[in-house]
C-alpha cells in the first residue's frame, strides 16, 4: 500500500480511537477537546507511517507519538492518559508503516 494513504488511514484510526476513549469524560468545551484530540492522533498516525529515522520504525513512530504529545500533555497536565496512548499508537503506527507501507 501506498506510504502516504497508510499513513491517512492509521492517522483517522488513531484519531477516532482516542475520541472513543474520550466520549465518557466530561470537559467543559467537549467538542474542542474532542476536536483537538483526534487531529493530535491523526497527526501521530499520519507521521508515524511515514518518518525515517535511522532506529527500528516502533521506535520512531514511538518518538513520534512521544513529541506530539508533549504539548497536550502540558496544556491538560493530563500527562500520562496521553503520553501513553501517543506512545502506543505512534509505535503502532511505524511499525504498520514498515510492515504494510511500499
Amino acid at each position: 500500500m501506498n506510504r502516504f494513504l497508510l499513513g491517512i488511514l492509521l492517522g483517522l484510526a488513531a484519531g477516532v480511537v482516542d475520541v472513543l476513549l474520550m466520549l465518557p469524560m466530561k470537559f467543559p468545551d467537549k467538542t474542542t477537546a474532542l476536536t483537538g484530540a483526534f487531529f493530535s492522533r491523526f497527526a501521530i498516525g499520519f507521521l508515524a507511517a511515514n518518518v525515517t529515522l535511522p532506529m527500528h520504525p516502533a521506535l520512531a513512530g514511538a518518538l513520534v507519538g512521544l513529541l506530539v504529545s508533549i504539548p497536550d500533555a502540558v496544556i491538560t497536565k493530563a500527562y500520562g492518559p496521553i503520553i501513553v496512548t501517543g506512545l502506543i499508537f505512534g509505535a503502532l503506527a511505524g511499525w504498520a508503516g514498515r510492515t504494510w507501507a511500499a
